[in-house]
């Protein structure tokens, strides 16, 4: 039975199931339990299954039920089928025979019937021949006849005729001609028509002489008409690119014979462009009746024009390339490269005056998928010319980038001839002496190669030491190794000896290391200036992403200015190293004054003031080349460390001062001995310790006095320089100890204890502190009394200062007559 018919029992509107997916006879028990989980849980899914089934065990027992008398009586209604199925045997059989008769004379009568169409479709087909070599004969005979009656006496001949008149009679007869092809190409294989394929080919050869013959005829005489019914047949007759080829060979090929000549460009400076100039002329002058007649040209009128003909593109283009080609082939060659760039632009100006000289977007687009076009493109060695390009900039720049670092040339924005190379390097790449447009990718990429070169170039320099420089040779370029890596120092007789030698170590110089910022600084400048220079040429190949290259050159300019914190650093350095290789003199002090039996210092050592001829050098010699910000960002970094380390070593020395003094009043009091000054003078002058504090005293004031008179203090008040500097000249703590009527110990003390015992030139070095001078304010502390000055109304070093002649016991009985 089949499924389809089967009448299941409808089950309630809440099942989850449709009923009849079971009756499918693609059902699928797999598929139907997954599209119902989409719907409803399992549980649920299983309850709906056991009330359906419930449904069908209940309509099967009710469908029992209906026919369960026949079931019954089923056995008692078979009782004598079998006979009358044998009685109806013989007559099915019989028509069975009478069926399969009646089926094999239908299909004799159908194939008879094919086999009769067969045979008319062929003759059909055989017929459909025939007409087709009788009408290639007609055809045949037919021209023949035309010019047979043309070279007839009847009538004048086709050299002898009016031009006018032969241009009809070739169209006639190319059209004619025409139908002829047609119908050669459709009995192809017809041994007729091998007979008669001499015959066509005569014909053929006839036509084409004939119309060559009238077209160059039609273009001797300017004739208007002649042209365009000569066009019209070779249209005609699918020969549209004979006659482009005959254009080009007949008119064009002798003129470009003419005008490219090697000599003559070469004999002349402006050789090439006038020989361009002669190439575009052609066009207007000998291609006008051409373009006029094929709709080419502007002024041409669409109804007389005969469509399907580009001879500037088939016929005039071709033959300029070939002849540029087999005529001028040192116009191609890369070896020189700027006169390969002269005949590049000028071979490139000349396609785009010639695309001009095209009739329609369509022709120009014709002429850029042209073979010849490609072919004359792909002739200038392009990438040949970048490589020649590439080893010049790159050779001049490495040449630059070397051990020895170069002042610029004279007249230069920059400092180096580093920085210089690097900037004309990269204003070198878009000149317009270099730039090539299908070369702007590979310009652009050799852009950024040159500013990562100088980054490296800038970041291998802070590897270098830094040398001592004296101050006359400051301006000379510092030569400490060789341009040539291979070159070692020394002449050695062991030179070669192998992997045992080093390389010797190169150094740079401290106002070299300026140079280089000043430099960093001014090409940082100018890179949007070359960003300026580099969107025009940009936008001549439609480029229009300048964001990107933004952001390229951005990166660069990151990438330069984040060496300029470690030059910086290292200027820093260099500077408080060099003023503090004369402030350490400092230490000296004791040595100049202890048993020496010297005058009372009344003037700043000598020392302080080559302390700061390298602040003063930087101000002065390279105020031009660097930003003010800059010079003070440097001032306050070598003020601030340098000061901290002068504080440091005065510390060491007053600490050893009082030590000693120590020391000694320790002994004398285990002598028990009279009190005496064993350090000093004796007759109650100042001790020799005393002279070193005063000394040390001078020192400091003049320093900060000669920060604030030359400008080296600093703008910010709360800068690590300027704390430097109040430390050693701002309120100190000035400590005095009475050791006995008129004798008055003064003597600058120090902030904080030292820590630490290393050792400096020999004297103990202890923490960061600051001596003072002497103020009235600190003496009251030690003597206290008001005001701590002597009746004149002096401090114990100025009351020195103005009084030389006198002693610093003088100074102690005029502060005793002032209590």
């Amino acid at each position: 039975m089949d499924r389809s018919r089967m009448n299941l029992p409808k089950g309630p509107d809440t099942l989850c199931f449709d009923k009849d997916e079971f009756m499918k006879e693609d059902f699928d028990v797999d598929h139907f339990v997954s599209d119902c989980r989409k719907r409803v849980q399992l549980e649920e899914l299983r309850g709906d299954l056991e009330l359906y089934y419930k449904l069908l065990k209940t309509a099967m027992v009710e469908l029992i039920n209906k026919d369960y008398a026949d079931f019954v009586n089923l056995s008692t209604n078979l009782v004598g089928m079998d006979k009358a199925l044998n009685q109806l045997s013989v007559p099915l059989g019989q028509l069975r025979e009478e069926v399969l008769s009646l089926r094999s004379s239908v299909s004799e009568g159908i194939q008879a019937v094919d086999e009769r169409m067969c045979k008319q479709e062929d003759i059909r087909k055989k017929k459909m021949c025939v007409l087709r070599l009788i009408q290639v004969i007609r055809s045949v005979e037919k021209i023949e006849k035309i010019l047979n009656s043309q070279n007839s006496k009847e009538t004048s001949t086709l050299e002898a005729s009016s031009p006018l008149w032969t241009g009809q009679i070739l169209e006639r007869i190319a059209t004619e001609f025409n139908q002829l092809q047609f119908h050669a190409v459709q009995s192809k294989g017809m041994p007729l028509l091998d007979k008669v394929r001499p015959r066509i080919a005569g014909i053929t050869a006839m036509l084409q002489q004939s119309l060559e013959g009238l077209l160059l005829e039609g273009l001797r005489t300017s004739n208007v008409d002649i042209i365009r019914h000569c066009l019209r047949t070779y249209a005609t007759i699918d020969k549209t690119r004979d006659a482009e080829a005959l254009v080009g060979q007949v008119l064009v090929k002798p003129y470009m014979d003419e005008v490219i000549v090697e000599q003559i460009v070469e004999s002349h400076p402006n050789g090439l462009q006038i020989m361009y100039n002669k190439l575009l002329e052609f066009v207007p002058h000998h291609c006008r009746l051409l373009r006029e007649v094929t709709g080419g040209a502007i002024s041409s009128e669409k109804g007389n024009t005969v469509p399907g003909y580009d001879f500037l593109v088939n016929s005039v283009w071709p033959e300029i390339v070939r002849g540029l080609e087999e005529k001028l082939p040192s116009l191609f060659n890369p070896g020189n490269p700027d006169a390969f760039h002269e005949k590049y632009t000028i071979s490139m100006d000349f396609v785009r005056a010639f695309e001009r000289q095209c009739g329609s977007q369509a022709s120009v687009r014709r002429l850029r998928a042209h073979p010849a076009y490609h072919s004359f493109n792909n002739k200038w060695n392009l990438p040949v010319y970048f490589q020649i390009r590439f080893r010049e900039i790159a050779g001049s720049l490495e040449a630059a980038l070397t051990d020895v670092l170069e002042d610029a040339p004279a007249g230069s924005s920059f400092c180096l001839l580093a920085s210089h190379r690097t900037w004309s390097s990269l204003q070198k790449c878009w000149s317009d002496e270099m730039f090539l447009p299908a070369l702007a990718h590979r310009l652009w990429r050799l852009t950024l190669q040159i500013l990562a070169r100088y980054s490296m170039f800038v970041s291998e320099l802070l590897l270098r030491p830094i040398s001592n420089e004296s101050t006359k040779d400051i301006k000379k370029p510092l030569v400490t190794g060789s341009k040539d890596p291979s070159v070692t120092q020394g002449n050695g007789e062991d030179q070669g000896s192998g992997p045992s030698e080093t390389k010797p170590v190169v150094s740079i110089s401290s106002t070299q290391l300026v140079y280089v910022v000043a430099d960093l600084d001014k090409l940082q400048e100018q890179l949007p200036e070359l960003l300026e220079t580099i969107k025009p040429k940009l936008e001549m190949i439609g480029f229009k992403n300048f964001s990107s290259i933004s952001a390229a050159l951005e990166d660069s300019q990151t990438s330069l200015s984040a060496c300029v914190p470690a030059l910086s650093n290292r200027i820093i350095q260099d500077l408080s190293e060099s003023c503090f290789s004369y402030l350490k003199s400092a230490l000296e002090v004791p040595r100049l004054y202890r048993r020496t039996n010297k005058e009372v210092p009344t003037t700043a050592s000598s020392y302080v003031d080559s302390a700061l001829k390298p602040f003063y050098q930087l101000q002065s010699g390279h105020k031009d080349k660097l930003k003010q910000a800059i010079i003070q960002q440097w001032l306050e970094g070598a003020l601030s460390e340098s000061t901290h380390k002068y504080y440091e070593t005065v510390s060491d020395v007053l600490s050893s001062v009082r030590k000693m003094e120590e020391s000694l009043k320790r002994l004398k009091q285990a002598r028990k001995s009279t009190p005496t000054n064993p350090v000093g003078p004796s007759g109650g002058g100042m001790s020799d310790d005393d002279k070193i504090r005063l000394q040390l005293a001078l020192d400091v004031e003049y320093l900060g006095e000669q920060f604030t008179k030359e400008a080296l203090t600093l703008d910010t008040k709360d800068g690590p320089g300027n704390k430097g500097h109040k430390e050693l000249s701002g309120p100190g703590r000035a400590g005095c100890r009475r050791q006995g009527p008129g004798n008055c110990r003064i003597a600058v003390s120090i902030l904080e204890e030292p820590t630490g015992r290393g050792k400096l030139d020999g004297k103990p070095e202890g923490k960061k502190v600051a001596p003072s001078s002497f103020q009235a304010s600190e003496a009251k502390k030690c003597f206290h009394m008001s005001p701590a000055t002597c009746q004149c109304g002096f401090s114990p070093h100025t009351w020195v200062s103005f009084h030389p002649e006198q002693n610093t016991e003088a100074f102690f009985r005029c502060m005793e007559d002032s209590f």
